[in-house]
């Protein structure tokens, strides 16, 4: 074990049990930084890319807009 990581061991030894949810979040951060995270990153990158590929060529605006607005707010009491 090299002394960086003797360092490192000792100072977490040293920290208080409720406080190592902090520390956890911050290496679990650092991790995502170097690459550990490259599946769920991938598959995210393909929902995206499915997403956008969507054909929206033959979209009638108005329509859509009318039907989001029905499916949030319903008709509000209006008629």
């Amino acid at each position: 074990m090299t002394k960086l990581r003797q360092d490192a061991i000792t100072l977490l030894n040293e920290i208080p049990e409720d406080k190592l949810v902090f520390i956890i979040q911050i290496m679990e951060g650092v991790a995502g930084l170097y690459g550990q995270d490259d599946e769920r990153r991938t598959k995210a990158f393909q929902t995206l890319e499915r997403l956008r590929k969507t054909d929206v060529v033959d979209l009638d605006y108005k329509e859509e807009l009318a039907s989001y607005r029905e499916e949030k707010y319903g008709n509000a009491g209006v008629d």
